[in-house]
């Protein structure tokens, strides 16, 4: 076997779709590395097992999921949002805190005034923290810049925090995520602004692999968004979308006509909605922790979704206003209590479905041959525990591009 190094006595929770038990579990079987690629996934009693020379690690009956993708962080920003949390306890709606210039404005400000190293600084906590429960991929959005040089110096500040916390990187134009001040009542000039200007300079920059929207009563119009996607698409980026979080704008809909990876939020999908999302492949981004700190009441149709066999992934929505949860895990527990789901499905939501919406399920999310080589080793007696018991982190070893890395 041509292997660097072997797992073996592990219960593989490989998420393959080609394996009819829960979770595409392998009971005790072995995991075989060469580089930075899983090169076997082979039962105890196979010969190559047996002859295996290089270096063995026995996981003792634990229990090895892949490496987690949190497919949803706005995890650039300066500045705090405490205040609007707390006018929002006093009942204050998010739409009025946000009239007010609170809520995304409050950081665009902030975040206009950081220097890129600024931005680093505050950032590098944020993902070594999902680093600690797993995270191996991230997505990262910008959006709180909203000028040519500050969306940019966004994508930038991105590159290098994962850079520096040694994990895979997403990138995502998020320029529609709020009509600047500089812009008010001026919003189509402001989208052509994103056409014409900030969508090829983060591709000719390769800044960025897709290009998201706000989608939404208080932002942009469907309309709005369309030419956004069409300038993204003529530039080589992928699209998705902000959709149905607090109107039904049919964005997701939008989304779906484009190819989009991913559809996120959803509170207000309708049934038009996930058939289009069904028929596309498109996958739904369920995000809890803004629901949950929103004190919202309107669910996503999570039903609905798993009878139309649409995937479903989970992601934090780290940021600073409406969801800052610094936890992959957190929002994994937010998804079953909240919305339903159950451990197999979130668990799957973070893996599987997560690569897939951000467009790489022929590399991540399962433990299949020729996959990258991240996964995590649980030392739990129940995969459910990796969901259910928050406080501290079961994880026994994290393995990224096929090294052992530290907790």
């Amino acid at each position: 076997m041509d292997a660097d190094a072997l797992w073996v006595n592990a219960r593989l929770l490989t998420f393959d779709p080609a394996v009819s038990a829960p979770y595409g579990l392998r009971d005790g079987w072995a995991l075989a590395v060469r580089g930075n690629t899983i090169a076997a996934v082979l039962p105890p009693d196979a010969p190559e097992v047996r002859a295996f020379t290089g270096r063995v690690t026995d996981c003792g009956g634990k229990w090895v999921t892949p490496g987690f993708s949190d497919c949803h962080t706005h995890l650039i920003w300066a500045g705090s949002r405490a205040n609007d949390w707390q006018d929002r306890l006093t009942g204050v709606p998010y739409t009025e805190i946000a009239k007010r210039g609170g809520g995304i404005l409050s950081s665009v400000r902030a975040t206009r005034a950081a220097t890129a190293d600024e931005l680093v600084a505050l950032a590098l906590p944020r993902l070594r923290a999902l680093a600690a429960e797993g995270v191996t991929c991230v997505e990262i959005k910008s959006g709180y810049g909203l000028t040519t040089a500050d969306e940019l110096k966004m994508l930038r500040a991105a590159k290098r925090v994962a850079g520096e916390v040694g994990v895979e990187l997403s990138a995502t134009l998020l320029a529609a995520h709020a009509v600047p001040p500089e812009f008010a009542g001026r919003a189509d000039d402001y989208v052509s602004l994103i056409c014409s200007e900030m969508i090829p300079a983060a591709a000719q920059e390769n800044l960025a692999e897709a290009v998201d929207v706000f989608c939404e009563s208080i932002a942009f119009s469907p309309a709005q968004c369309d030419r956004i996607f069409a300038s993204a698409k003529a530039h080589g980026l992928a699209v998705k979308g902000h959709v149905e979080q607090l109107t039904n704008q049919h964005g997701a809909e939008l989304v779906a006509r484009h190819g989009g990876w991913s559809v996120d939020h959803l509170e207000y999908l309708d049934a038009a909605g996930v058939e289009a999302l069904a028929n596309a492949g498109t996958v739904a981004v369920l995000l809890p922790g803004a629901f949950y700190f929103l004190r919202e009441k309107q669910q996503p149709p999570v039903e609905a979704l798993r009878n139309a066999g649409v995937p479903m992934a989970v992601a934090t929505d780290l940021n600073p206003g409406t969801s800052p949860f610094a936890s992959l895990r957190i929002a994994m527990n937010m998804a079953c209590v909240l919305y339903g789901l159950l451990p197999e499905e979130a668990l799957e939501g973070v893996t599987r479905n997560a690569a897939k919406a951000l467009g790489r399920g022929d590399r991540f999310g399962t433990l299949e041959v020729g996959k990258r080589a991240d996964f995590l080793v649980w030392d739990v007696l129940h995969p459910a525990e990796i969901v259910c018991h928050l406080g501290v982190t079961p994880l026994a070893e994290r393995v990224v591009l096929g090294c052992s890395r530290g907790l």
